[in-house]
């Protein structure tokens, strides 16, 4: 895979920058980046109650959040996907 894609973390703090202007708990965003042969890997933590204001109505925001991310993607020649993990039980 290209050094660029390696070292560019524009995907990342992209990710990161909105999903905090987005959520009440924006010290609890968590945004790890891997590389791996099908391309960059975001996957996005955030606390229990902001779940819903980043999957959005019927999935629109992170839909939007991930059309994004195809386009700084494609601009790095790089196949970027984006994962919402689900907060665990307390």
């Amino acid at each position: 895979m290209d050094d660029s894609i390696e070292n560019n973390t524009a995907d990342r703090d992209f990710v990161e920058y909105v999903v905090k202007q987005i959520v009440e708990n924006p010290e609890e965003v968590v945004v790890e980046r891997e590389i791996d042969e099908m391309g960059v890997l975001l996957t996005l933590k955030v606390s229990r109650e902001d779940m819903g204001k980043i999957i959005g109505k019927s999935g629109q925001t992170a839909k939007a959040i991930r059309i994004l991310l195809r386009i700084i993607g494609a601009k790095n020649n790089a196949r970027v996907n984006l994962k919402i993990v689900e907060p665990e039980e307390e």
